[in-house]
């Protein structure tokens, strides 16, 4: 395909992925952006819920006291491990589906969590899509 047909110059849809971080935050600026330089776009918003087992894992390690950073780690990773490929999939997905042109995500999300999931997630959509994809770093404050 033609980065023409991939991108058009008008009527594009644009899918913004977030998981409602600040980076997401400033990830959105820039597809709302994409969408006003091209009349007649539309910009899709999605956000997909992690599995609930993971969320529960998640919360009652966290509150339990005197866990130590390693076992905190552990369940990270595994939660990551197990549901990640699972987010990362309903985007691409969601994006065939749609016949989205172009996807617009943050690198990082808001916690240790999010950043390594949200990190992940990003990677495995930049490996396995056929559209373009706009990886927007963490906002900058301005000196």
């Amino acid at each position: 395909m033609a980065t023409s047909e991939l991108y058009p110059r008008t009527g594009a849809k644009v899918l913004f992925c977030t998981d409602f971080s600040e980076t997401a935050d400033h990830a959105f600026l820039h597809a709302v952006d994409a969408v006003r330089r091209r009349s007649g776009s539309e910009l899709i918003l999605l956000h997909v819920i992690p599995e609930p087992e993971a969320q529960f894992w998640k919360t009652y390690i966290y509150e339990v006291e005197d866990v130590d950073a390693k076992a905190r780690q552990d369940v990270d990773a595994k939660i990551a491990e197990a549901y990640t490929p699972h987010v990362s999939a309903e985007i691409l997905d969601f994006a065939k589906d749609e016949n989205v042109h172009l996807i617009v995500l943050g690198r990082q999300g808001h916690s240790a969590l999010a950043e390594l999931v949200f990190g992940t997630v990003t990677d495995r959509v930049l490996r396995a899509t056929t559209c373009p994809v706009l990886v927007v770093p963490e906002a900058q404050e301005e000196a």
